[in-house]
């Protein structure tokens, strides 16, 4: 193969991202300068912030220009190497893109060049101890502080994120509750998962549910949605809570600016505390998370789910699936085998 195939940003998004908002490009193959890698991506992960990188504003990571190739998260293999850590055959995690073959020199961009440990599948290393799993495992433990006893409230229970940080809080002694869509992902949580109670935000009151659910309140609410969640969750907040502001999925795809919680001051009267944070901060002890979740999952203290499918030319449409609520756990996209 000499053609390198790549999926570019075309148009910014307004509203639902979609296929009209990527175009299809060939490329030759990128050639090698000193001390760089050339991987072959194998997999691809999709996350919800990817929208937010597409947008032209100013965050943690520049947004991606127009004509270039999408960022994403990916496992590949070494093909060629002009560095000596990295021999061909390895298997590395990057942030490879949209497209079949990535120039990287390790140190460089958002995740750098990581080999896979022994014994881990692709799979594995982009969910459960890829970004998903160490964004929940510091966000609940470094920002929630979760104590045993406590209540915690977890909004995306059944995605990628959610599902792990709620099986944190359970081996750390909390009770927790969860918000999710569908009955079928409800029970899977309840049943699967272990959480002790789970709400459908698509079939119930969110608000009474919470209250019946939480009858003496939260102390950690991790957010992944914002939003009308976000408010209902703050009408039960305990004495001294924490809330994790991981994500607002509920907003993303909005043609106008959404409006904040009318209830924010109750922050005040219960001393709570809201912090947002980014897992890029953490990646200096990501094999500190990384042991722990492999551990967890060994003893089958800890389940996850991966939502796999294939085709280089499913990319654009795979991506649309996180807003939609059509994945079920971590999605994921094989575009290839390893040689």
């Amino acid at each position: 193969m000499t053609i390198n195939r790549q999926w570019l940003l075309a148009a910014r998004p307004a509203g639902m991202i979609g296929p009209q908002n990527f175009e299809y490009a060939e490329s030759p193959i990128p050639t090698l300068s000193a001390g760089e890698v050339l991987v072959k991506n194998l997999f691809l992960s999709f996350d919800p912030t990817q929208r937010n990188w597409m947008v032209d504003r100013p965050g943690y990571l520049p947004p991606v220009g127009m004509g270039e190739t999408m960022r994403a998260g990916s496992v590949g293999q070494v093909v060629d190497s002009q560095h000596d850590d990295f021999a061909v055959g390895e298997l590395v995690q990057t942030t490879g893109g949209w497209q079949d073959y990535a120039v990287v020199a390790p140190g460089q961009g958002p995740m750098g060049l990581t080999k896979l440990p022994a014994g881990v599948s692709p799979e594995m290393m982009l969910s459960i101890l890829g970004i998903t799993g160490l964004t929940a495992y510091f966000g609940l433990l470094d920002i929630g502080l979760p104590k045993a006893g406590e209540t915690v409230l977890v909004s995306g229970a059944a995605g990628a994120t959610g599902s792990i940080v709620g099986q944190i809080a359970k081996l750390k002694g909390c009770r927790v509750v969860g918000i999710a869509g569908g009955p079928e992902k409800c029970r899977w949580l309840k049943e699967q998962a272990g959480f002790d109670a789970v709400i459908d935000y698509k079939n119930a009151d969110v608000n009474a549910q919470i209250a019946l659910h939480c009858p003496e309140k939260w102390d950690v609410f991790f957010d992944n949605v914002g939003g009308d969640i976000l408010e209902a969750a703050l009408n039960h907040l305990n004495l001294h809570s924490r809330i994790v502001m991981c994500g607002g999925i509920s907003g993303y795809n909005a043609t106008d600016p959404v409006p904040g919680p009318a209830n924010l001051m109750n922050l005040i009267t219960n001393r709570g505390r809201m912090q947002g944070f980014i897992i890029l901060d953490y990646l200096p002890r990501a094999m500190e998370a990384i042991h722990e979740l492999m551990a967890w999952v060994a003893a089958g203290d800890i389940i996850y789910q991966v939502d796999l499918k294939e085709g280089f030319e499913n990319i654009p449409s795979t991506l649309q699936r996180l807003y939609t609520g059509q994945n079920v756990g971590k999605q994921l996209l094989k575009i290839a085998n390893p040689v």
